[in-house]
């Protein structure tokens, strides 16, 4: 139990539970206990089958969100928010005049200025750390668990605060390394926030949930705007270190946070602690702890846990079931997130629109972060209302109309314009239009709903590695963008709009081609349709006759060393089982096999377009 309970008074005893400790030896099995009341079905079983026809279940309505639930994604967003506060901070650094003072270069006409290699490494080595600390964050996350291993990692972020506001007159390469550091910890928490939500969220709100960490990105890139504008104006190094050490205060405010917060049930079953998870899943469902949905969750993880028991290799992240298609699409989603060149305005922003001529270019930075952050919001209505597909298909188009409008304008008109005529006033103020309405565009649509799509195509058993590896592709495509951005803007000015509009319909592409519709379905019933090939074309159509059945997912399956091949087991006589290569779901595939593939249900039970 989190502490929020017990600041709030509530007890499991109030609920027949108790949360104190194990209820098996084997993490995997729940047993019926002493302490537990008032839940009619058996906690061990994982046939949900017996669970549909039990008439002693509670079918009242589930709440949509319930307190609990956002109370959790506001705390958990604030990994978002140390991520965004940390990224839109560093655009107004390079344009103060103290930090120039103190950390640029001086030119033979004895002018300071950052040359595109010192602001590149500054500005990009925070994506290097951020890039590792993702790879770190996943076998951290399932030894000490989603909750546990986030604190860790905030005092990683505030190790590096510590390192940028301390260094000395001239030490540009100690503000750089303790970006790096700060990038550990963030880019952590960019994997393991997703992942706690997912995990911890009822599958009606998880995509409003998920999307509201990058709200809290947007919300921490405006808030370090309007930081930098109140302190830019200072004469001392207060100008660059208050809003460096004002960092401290969003991972306090997350480290104290998640100690107020249960870990996430799945972790938590795995673990053994199996009661503790069933008071989680009650109050974050908001229903009583005999309802129907809780004990259908309930079947679905043991059944999902049991068959996922053992060591498995990191590499079958890209063997296993269908799992090399799901990691390379995740990964290639994750890197155009970054070539939509949403940070191309974000980082070098306050740089860019100084040049257009504004008195004060951090008003400029400003008010994009207010666009962002205002579209975001649209963004949690549009993924739940209208799905995944539609909002990255029609957001990628408008993205790229938006950036090749601000190529030509840019390339065509401005750059030509006498500096201070009334034409380059104009065309500037267009520059600005359009840069308000990509953002309006990204925000709304790739800017949050990336990270939902990731955190729901993958199986439990590969889920953390998978996003470990797919939020890494984020940040690698972040330190490239950041790093050569400078040298390819000097070489082709606004033109280099064109490329990030070439990139916006490939984007496009890979969404509409194959990427499966997973708005208001369970992680389970998405990995079901990567499973069986279901067409991305058509996915948003899909129905199964198995929901609230045993699903055909990958935790379900029990898999050889490696991932390659599927071990058919009695349900009754697991113990006997024998690996039988090219059996389940995928086994008639890769044998050449035209018969229906190995599935939970008999033939007769399945979909229409499944005994086809």
């Amino acid at each position: 139990m989190g502490l929020l309970d017990k600041v709030k008074g509530h007890k499991a005893s109030g609920n027949g539970l108790d949360t104190s400790g194990r209820t098996s030896s084997d993490p995997g099995i729940k047993e019926q206990e002493g302490g537990i009341a008032d839940i009619n079905f058996d906690q061990n079983t994982d046939d949900t089958e017996t669970i549909m026809n039990n008439p002693n279940l509670d079918d009242g309505k589930v709440p949509r969100v319930t307190f609990r639930t956002a109370i959790m994604a506001i705390i958990a967003a604030m990994g978002g928010f140390i991520f965004g506060y940390d990224t839109g901070q560093i655009s107004g650094f390079l344009e103060m005049q103290v930090f120039l003072e103190r950390f640029g270069e001086t030119n033979a006409d004895g002018k300071l200025f950052f040359s595109n290699v010192r602001s590149g490494l500054i500005v990009a080595l925070l994506s290097i750390g951020t890039a590792i600390g993702a790879l770190l964050a996943a076998p951290l996350a399932d030894r000490i668990g989603r909750r546990g291993s986030i604190p860790w990692w905030c005092l990683i972020f505030c190790v590096g605060v510590t390192i940028q506001i301390a260094v000395g007159d001239g030490q540009w390469v100690g503000v750089a390394m303790g970006r790096w550091v700060a990038g550990l910890g963030v880019g952590s928490l960019s994997v393991l926030v997703p992942l706690y939500m997912s995990e911890s969220t009822p599958k009606q709100v998880r995509g409003a949930v998920v999307c509201s960490y990058q709200l809290f990105i947007t919300i921490g890139i405006f808030t370090s705007n309007c930081i930098n504008y109140g302190t830019e104006s200072r004469t001392d190094t207060g100008s660059y270190r208050i809003p460096m050490a004002i960092g401290y205060l969003w991972a306090l405010i997350l480290c104290i946070g998640m100690l107020m917060l249960p870990e996430s049930p799945r972790y938590d079953i795995r673990k053994g602690f199996n009661k503790r998870a069933f008071n989680t899943m009650q109050k974050f469902y908001g229903v009583p702890v005999n309802h129907r949905a809780i004990a259908l969750e309930t079947a679905e993880i043991n059944a999902n846990i049991r068959a996922s028991q053992g060591s498995h290799a990191w590499y079958e992240v890209f063997t296993g079931p269908r799992m090399g298609y799901r990691t390379m699409l995740a990964m290639a989603l994750q890197m155009f997130q970054q070539l939509t060149g949403a940070n191309y305005f974000f980082y070098y922003g306050t740089t860019i629109f100084a040049g257009v001529g504004l008195s004060n270019s951090f008003v400029t930075a400003m008010i994009l972060g207010g666009v962002n952050v205002g579209a975001t919001f649209f963004g949690l209505y549009f993924v739940e209302h209208f799905g995944r597909r539609k909002c990255l298909i029609t957001g990628g188009l408008w993205m790229f109309m938006c950036f090749m409008i601000f190529a030509s304008i840019g390339h065509f008109k401005f750059q030509p314009a006498i500096e201070g005529s009334n034409d380059a006033k104009t065309y500037g103020t267009v520059l600005i239009v359009f840069a308000c309405l990509f953002i309006c565009g990204f925000a709304s649509t790739w800017g949050p709903m990336i990270w939902a799509v990731n955190s729901e195509m993958f199986p439990y058993r590969y889920r953390a590695n998978a996003m470990a590896l797919a939020t890494a592709s984020n940040w690698i495509w972040n330190f490239l963008l950041g790093f050569f951005s400078p040298f390819i803007t000097g070489a082709i000015d606004f033109s280099y709009g064109y490329v990030f509009a070439g990139c916006n319909l490939v984007g496009v592409a890979i969404v509409y081609f194959f990427l499966i519709e997973s708005a208001t379905r369970t992680i389970e019933e998405v990995d079901t349709m990567y499973l069986i090939h279901v067409p991305p074309l058509k996915s948003s159509k899909w129905t199964s006759e198995m929901i609230e059945r045993e699903l055909a997912s990958s935790d379900n399956m029990h898999l050889a060393h490696g991932g390659r091949n599927v071990e058919k087991r009695n349900r009754d006589e697991e113990a006997n089982a024998q690996q039988v290569e090219g059996n389940g779901v995928l086994g008639g595939k890769l044998a050449g096999d035209d018969s229906l593939p190995q599935h939970p249900l008999p033939a007769n039970d399945l979909p229409a377009h499944l005994q086809q």
